[in-house]
């Protein structure tokens, strides 16, 4: 019986290879260069030198692998997206987020592609996709979290477009976008919300450092808008359904987040593997302690049960099937699995498992961030009972 941490798609050719090329990539070229640049997960990295990674990684077909031919990407499915996210993270690349579109690219984009008009696709678009320009999205507020309906910021109509005021938190890629897709209400018109794209050099618009999460990444910023004019071209989407935009986005989001929480959690894992193998106490290796091989057995079946629900649920989206309830399920479960095995490899690493710097420590606290972000464990269980309750009413 064998067991290996990398998982074999060698009966799927073509996703084979991209596994190897994205490895070769990674460990190659992007690593070598992040240790030449001094470069680690908590490095505040300048737009020219995300732009590089941007680009080289478009030319190797990775920037946007998920997108339609027709719009410069491989159509790869959900499940091969998946696998491709997971090996990108469990590399131990700084930068990984960047090489397939996560981080300001194709993939922070999601589905406000299908929305977009052919005008907007080629003015903000398409040169997302080619990795010369980049963008955030801006749903929450600093008293409007889960609960979007209490969002303050608003849009006033003005001639041919709206003036939106408010303050937007937690942008992920703000820091380093060109522009934002803002979720406002209608300040005139009720409960309506519609979705616009916001060029951070217009008037009024102020992109801002946001808080530093406990993870130490210098990826998040606010957006601050004082009356800012923004032309009724840049509505994505129908007028006032910028919730069904903003909503979309995050269920698919919730299911994408989960090989990269895996793919930590597996680089948490391998890093604990290598520890206990060299590391001497009580006369011999650790790995021959009962509790240290327990731990180990824990970690390796928390990310077994968690890739094949997230490999599983995204088989499901690819064959056209509804997955809202799934996607909260696979959200829910891999973020508490992927942060007890970080939990557990800090607790084999010891003394080194917290101190501040060690790729472990930084593991943990960024998994601990994912129980919070793009909907908390309470949220997503919350979905998943309103889904079930809705089935047993029918």
């Amino acid at each position: 019986m064998t067991f290996t941490l990398e998982p074999d798609y060698r009966h799927l050719p073509e996703l084979q290879e991209w596994i190897v090329k994205l490895r070769a990539y990674l460990d190659e070229e992007l690593i070598p260069f992040e240790r030449e640049q001094a470069i680690t997960a908590e490095t505040r990295v300048d737009r020219a030198t995300l732009r590089q990674v941007w680009r080289r990684s478009r030319e190797l077909g990775f920037y946007g692998i998920n997108l339609p031919p027709e719009l410069g990407g491989h159509g790869l499915a959900h499940h091969d997206l998946c696998v491709l996210k997971e090996e990108a993270a469990a590399r131990g690349s700084a930068l990984f987020p960047n090489v397939l579109g996560d981080m300001g690219g194709p993939l922070r984009v999601g589905v406000a592609l299908n929305a977009a008009t052919p005008e907007q696709l080629e003015r903000y678009f398409l040169p997302v996709v080619r990795g010369e320009r980049a963008c955030c999205f801006s749903l929450t507020e600093p008293g409007a979290g889960s609960d979007i309906r209490r969002m303050t910021t608003t849009a006033r109509r003005d001639g041919d477009g709206y003036r939106l005021t408010g303050r937007k938190v937690f942008s992920s890629a703000a820091p380093f976008a060109d522009f934002a897709i803002v979720v406002a209400r209608h300040r005139d018109e009720g409960e309506t919300y519609s979705a616009f794209i916001v060029d951070f050099d217009a008037a009024g618009c102020t992109a801002l450092d946001g808080e530093t999460p406990m993870s130490g990444q210098h990826i998040e910023g606010d957006v601050l808008l004082e009356d800012c004019f923004v032309p009724a071209t840049n509505v994505l989407g129908p007028l006032g359904k910028g919730l069904q935009v903003g909503v979309g986005r995050i269920n698919m989001n919730r299911l994408l987040h989960c090989p990269t929480m895996i793919g930590l959690a597996r680089r948490a894992l391998q890093l604990s593997l290598d520890y206990a193998r060299y590391r001497t106490v009580f006369g011999g290796p650790m790995i021959e302690l009962q509790a240290i091989q327990h731990h180990l057995a824990q970690m390796s079946t928390d990310l077994h049960a968690a890739r094949a629900m997230v490999l599983g649920t995204a088989a499901q989206a690819d064959r056209g099937e509804p997955v809202v309830v799934e996607a909260n399920m696979c959200k829910l479960f891999t973020a508490e699995a992927a942060f007890r095995v970080a939990d557990l490899a800090v607790q084999i690493h010891g003394k080194t498992g917290v101190t501040q710097g060690h790729e472990v420590e930084q593991i943990f606290r960024a998994l601990r961030m994912f129980r919070i972000v793009t909907g908390t464990t309470e949220i997503h269980k919350n979905a998943i009972a309103k889904g079930l309750a809705a089935g047993a009413a029918r």
